[in-house]
């Protein structure tokens, strides 16, 4: 049942301060609470089961599938797994549009093979990725089970969005496809993300990143014989070191790092080559622009400057070759302060008392915020610590109070009908 009707689209617009108060008085809308507070033995369930299930980076096809059952299970309408692993389900039959999403991301930082091994000790969940962003996917299956129990008529039909790809070289893959799609990037007017722990955050400015892969290669030899042929990680070494040694601001602020670096077989061997990644963030599109160019200034001084050290018919410094590729790049941007979807997170934090504060993250909502579309993140109740980590911990106690703030915020936004 959608409950639709002509005064949807007022419905859905009104001002947020009187919605909020609003909607959290229906008695739906309690039901839908009691229904988040006791299933909590249900969603920690939910959780462990998630993830166990193995979502590396570019192999996230066993988790979508795991998701995409449950959507099905969960009566949503016009489930599907699109091209790159991205789980949709619509909570109304009827696909009209625009479309409020609700999303969270898949995958986890954990390469193939390593040990997903979950354990429950009292409140306390232990494993990789259980809170990020296992907690995250729970909290959407919570909202869906929720809106469903309680018989919620939504003035505005909403998308339940399992992602992949957010995190590191996953490059914001999933979320880039949705809004890439010109049905989905028209269709969707609002996106909330849910990502980790927490309730007393929201992040409305994205972190810009630019990562890139440095490289030198030459002829190598041996570390004796081939003396004087010009040295691939020496060469890498001098440009890194020229780069790393500038200024960064701290307003706003800026960094750089050089995460990994690589090369070489042998002590005694001259390298044929050496390669460098290398991470730079800003929020900040203008000051991430500056270290880029300050990047390839370095590597390419280093370069001027090995070719005119050598006569040009020496064959040894022809070899020489250097490369920069970008191998990842989030778009810095930033929540409009007049923006509906942060006056209804602010209400509805007013609503129960919570103390949130603003915060600048790199996340899914780095993609639509650098389009100029609304977009906030926020956590999925509870606490979580370790993340990134085989140590990773969530701790369930109060996670009803972060489900509680999504679903009031999702229906604040898609307008109720009593």
């Amino acid at each position: 049942m959608s409950g639709r009707s002509p005064s949807s689209e007022s419905t859905a617009t009104a001002a947020p301060l009187y919605e909020v108060s609003r909607i959290a008085e229906l008695r739906s809308v309690h039901a839908a609470f009691l229904y988040l507070h006791n299933q909590e033995m249900e969603f920690r369930r939910w959780q462990m089961r998630l993830a166990e299930v193995p979502a590396p980076p570019f192999g996230e096809e066993a988790r979508s599938e795991w998701l995409r059952q449950r959507f099905v299970a969960f009566g949503l309408h016009h489930v599907r797994v699109d091209d790159v692993g991205n789980v949709t389900g619509l909570l109304y039959e009827e696909p009209q549009v625009p479309l409020i999403a609700l999303s969270a991301h898949l995958d986890t930082v954990f390469p193939v093979g390593s040990p997903l091994n979950m354990r429950e000790e009292g409140n306390y969940l232990y494993g990789p990725g259980i809170s990020d962003n296992a907690a995250g996917v729970v909290a959407i299956l919570a909202m869906a089970c929720a809106l469903k129990h309680a018989r919620l008529r939504l003035a505005t039909n909403v998308v339940f969005l399992g992602n992949v790809g957010e995190e590191g070289e996953g490059n914001l893959r999933g979320i880039r496809h949705i809004f890439a799609d010109p049905y989905w990037s028209s269709a969707i007017k609002a996106l909330l993300v849910v990502d980790g722990a927490g309730a007393d955050t929201y992040v409305t400015q994205a972190l810009g990143s630019k990562r890139f892969e440095v490289s030198f290669s030459g002829p190598g030899g041996h570390s004796w014989s081939d003396f004087g042929v010009p040295n691939p990680i020496v060469l890498l070494a001098r440009a890194l070191v020229r780069f790393s040694e500038g200024d960064v601001p701290e307003c706003p602020r800026t960094t750089l790092n050089i995460g990994v670096i690589q090369g070489g077989t042998s002590v005694n061997s001259i390298p044929e080559s050496a390669s460098a990644r290398v991470d730079l963030r800003s929020a900040s599109r203008d000051e991430l622009k500056k270290l880029e160019d300050r990047l390839h200034r370095a590597v390419e001084s280093v370069w001027n400057e090995l070719a005119a050290s050598y006569r040009p018919t020496d064959s040894r410094a022809q070899k020489v070759s250097f490369g920069i590729e970008t191998i990842g790049d989030r778009p810095a941007a930033e929540l409009a302060p007049e923006a509906r979807i942060l006056q209804v997170i602010r209400q509805v934090d007013s609503h129960f008392r919570i103390k949130s504060v603003p915060r600048l993250a790199s996340t899914d909502a780095n993609i639509p915020l650098s389009l100029g579309r609304e977009a906030i993140t926020i956590g999925a109740g509870g606490d979580g610590g370790g993340a990134h980590t085989l140590r990773e911990w969530f701790d369930c106690s109060g996670r009803d109070l972060g489900l509680k703030r999504i679903l009031l915020a999702l229906a604040a936004l898609a307008g109720v009908y009593e």
